[in-house]
């Protein structure tokens, strides 16, 4: 008896353990419908062209993950001499750069929801930022939304001037739905 007890006991575990450990975290799927603004005394204006994945469960924060990307040439300031100056070499430099990428490396849960902590790549600088972000369940999915400040000389995005504010606020809504 105690020969087939125990192999069988111990494939039993093996059998278990594989579903226990085997999580599936939601994916969701970003809706056209975002917005990613910037902000400050001049310019402001919007990103236009956002992607990436998004893993997001509040009950396994441990293997949620943020990979997101902004196409630097969707910039809109609603100025086109302002959109193409943002390319140029001393600003974007989008034809070196052409992306802006935020990549999570931790998510927490925080009073007021959640704070993503991962790398900010701007123009070959990457800089570790804590993003504060709300999740709002809806019946066919949610949205992620958030605002945080992003200096613009960590990254070496222009240079300095009294017409430019050195800190640019970022305010997101990601609309999302379950892939």
């Amino acid at each position: 008896m105690k020969k087939v007890f125990y192999p069988v006991l111990a494939g039993l575990l093996l059998v278990t353990s594989a579903f226990v450990t085997t999580v599936n975290t939601q994916e969701w799927k970003i809706k056209d419908d975002f917005s990613i603004k910037f902000i400050s005394k001049d310019p402001s204006g919007v990103f236009k062209d956002f992607k990436g994945t998004i893993k997001f469960d509040d009950a396994d924060l441990a293997n949620s993950k943020f990979d997101v990307s902004i196409d630097v040439s969707s910039i809109s300031t609603g100025n086109g001499m302002m959109n193409k100056k943002a390319q140029i070499e001393e600003w974007f430099n989008g034809a070196k750069y052409p992306q802006i990428k935020f990549v999570s490396t931790k998510v927490e849960k925080s009073t007021a929801g959640y704070n993503v902590t991962g790398d900010l790549k701007v123009k070959g600088t990457s800089k570790e930022m804590k993003v504060p972000v709300v999740f709002t369940k809806s019946a066919d999915g949610g949205k992620f939304t958030g605002s945080f400040n992003v200096t613009r000389s960590d990254f070496h995005v222009g240079h300095k001037s009294e017409a430019v504010p050195d800190v640019m606020k970022i305010e997101f809504s990601i609309p999302v739905a379950k892939k």
